[in-house]
């Protein structure tokens, strides 16, 4: 089976209303590493709830909210869903969240890009939350899947996106974050819970000598690095994170966040594992 790229394209997806709580949000702060030292006034303002001036809430979880599932496995879309990967992020936070309420998300497929046989094709989704309340829109959540196996369905050759690009001079600075051993499985918890992550089975079977981390727990640190070394922990004031995945991080090893300021409240940014010194994410934007 191809994809059909009208059907596919056209397709209207249900509405997924997520009501999440003061616990979903310390899950996930625990989940990219908030908390790792406990005495830290900054980090707990994420994971305890009893923190000076209350909970806040990381804003990179808003690209776990009101997701609907790997739907690219339903034999409907005609995707081949084991040669997906997930390529990009895209983050516009339109007003913060709280640390508890509930949201609503649509999702809709905004281009599929055929780079021919042989050649794969890259698929632009885009999921937009609402307050479940008022309607008003809170942020907009942008994916780029590059569907390995499925070039040569007959769709358009183009538009691509070019990346954001960062500058070719040494940052301006660099936030060292650890990862725990046990991070991939605590992160699951919000939401992921693909065994790529937990089992060392499929694992293997997937040609990893262990399980990874989450490509988005990963994009999680980078926005603490980024609270952390250029925002002073003010999550109100993030209204754009984008990034590029570029390969897999062990649970357990050390992100570095290198950080370029760009003035008029903008930022590049990468990061590497220190350990291998392998660029994890590449082409991040910043925006506050």
């Amino acid at each position: 089976m191809t994809i059909d790229y009208q059907k596919l394209r056209q397709h209207s997806f249900a509405d997924i209303v997520h009501d999440y709580t003061q616990k979903d949000c310390m899950l996930y702060a625990l989940g990219t590493g908030l908390g790792h030292d406990p005495m830290d006034a900054e980090q707990l303002k994420f994971v305890y709830e009893g923190a000076p001036g209350g909970l806040q809430m990381l804003p990179s979880m808003h690209v776990v909210l009101a997701t609907p599932g790997f739907w690219a496995k339903e034999p409907w879309t005609g995707i081949d869903w084991k040669g997906i990967l997930h390529g990009e992020q895209r983050l516009t936070i339109h007003r913060p969240l709280p640390a508890d309420g509930s949201v609503v998300g649509k999702l809709v497929i905004e281009d599929i890009i055929d780079k021919g046989p042989g050649k794969g094709a890259l698929m632009y989704s885009r999921r937009d939350l609402f307050d479940r309340a008022s309607g008003e829109l809170i942020s907009s959540i942008g994916s780029t899947s590059f569907c390995r196996n499925d070039g040569g369905f007959g769709g358009p050759a183009g538009p691509t996106r070019d990346p954001h690009a960062v500058p070719e001079r040494a940052p301006d600075l660099h936030v060292d974050l650890p990862t725990l051993p046990q991070a991939a499985l605590i992160y699951r918890l919000s939401g992921d819970y693909n065994p790529l992550h937990a089992d060392p089975a499929v694992a293997e079977t997937a040609r990893f000598p262990r399980p990874i981390l989450h490509g988005l727990c990963t994009y999680g640190v980078a926005c603490h690095a980024l609270l952390k070394g250029v925002l002073a922990y003010d999550a109100s004031r993030l209204r754009q994170l984008d990034v590029r995945f570029t390969s897999p991080v062990y649970p357990g090893e050390t992100i570095r966040t290198e950080i370029w300021r760009e003035g008029d409240g903008q930022a590049s940014f990468r990061c590497r594992v220190i350990e291998r010194d392998v660029v994890v994410l590449s082409n991040g934007l910043a925006r506050f």
